[in-house]
């Protein structure tokens, strides 16, 4: 999306501040013997009570077999992203981490935010991972200015990653937003500076570094949708959806 108009951009904002409370809210909501399930829904009867849509519920995207079943994604540990969390019992325990992925419409307008969140106390190679991954994403929204390239981005948070001694997941990434839940540009979290489409004034980005503690392999689970780490190594996940303005990027989903 780039966005066209004062009425758009005011869309975009709140709906950013929106997204921001309800993952405030799952954020404390996370502990050991806490369902899955109960986030989704808490989730869902959240962004339903302000006036918005869910909008990853009932969304197919490309090559989907199906529309995707909850409002609400969450990864525990070795599943990467897009984990369904109302089709089976999965229940948080001490010293897992959980990614839990959000969605909403605000006004015709899709913002998108990730946080991964440690359930009690987990140990420090875990810590070190959300550090890292939570900070590669503050470096791809550094690199976002008007005139540099989706490769800027992509770049820094690639080196923010393997500096702190992870991997990559390459299959997955980042992307545009706001008409539709996701569109061009992909926006990859590896790449050289200089390459791929110009950012320009304007642009609604969603930035997303996913990394692991392991091999960066991935394997989808048999439910079309979940992602694994192949290894079983954990992963981490953080989003920011972000508006692309001169002087710099806006953090549209900043809590």
């Amino acid at each position: 999306m780039i966005i066209a108009n004062d009425t758009e951009r005011e869309n975009l904002i709140e709906g950013g501040k929106r997204l921001a409370r309800v993952l405030s809210a799952l954020r404390t909501k996370v502990a050991p013997g806490v369902t899955a399930e109960e986030l989704d829904d808490l989730a869902e009867q959240l962004i339903r009570e302000g006036g918005d849509t869910p909008c990853f519920l009932g969304y197919t995207p490309e090559g989907a077999r199906r529309p995707y079943p909850a409002a609400l994604c969450v990864s525990i540990n070795d599943e990467v992203v897009h984990g369904i969390p109302n089709e089976s019992e999965k229940v948080l325990k001490e010293g897992d981490i959980v990614g839990l992925d959000l969605g909403l419409s605000h006004n015709g307008v899709i913002v998108d935010a990730a946080i991964t969140v440690p359930v009690g106390n987990v140990g420090d190679e875990d810590k070190k991972l959300l550090r890292a991954t939570e900070a590669a994403l503050a470096a791809g929204i550094a690199a976002a200015e008007v005139g540099k390239h989706i490769g800027d981005i992509s770049h820094a948070i690639q080196k923010e990653i393997e500096g702190a001694g992870f991997r990559v997941v390459r299959e997955l990434g980042g992307h545009s937003v706001g008409d539709l839940v996701h569109e061009d540009p992909f926006i990859p979290n590896f790449g050289r500076p200089g390459e791929g489409p110009k950012l320009v004034e304007g642009m609604v980005l969603a930035l997303e570094p996913i990394s692991s503690a392991g091999k960066a392999a991935v394997v989808l689970a048999p439910d079309g949708y979940t992602y694994r780490t192949k290894d079983g190594s954990r992963s981490a996940h953080f989003e920011h959806t972000i508006l692309i303005e001169k002087g710099g990027a806006r953090i549209i989903t900043a809590s």
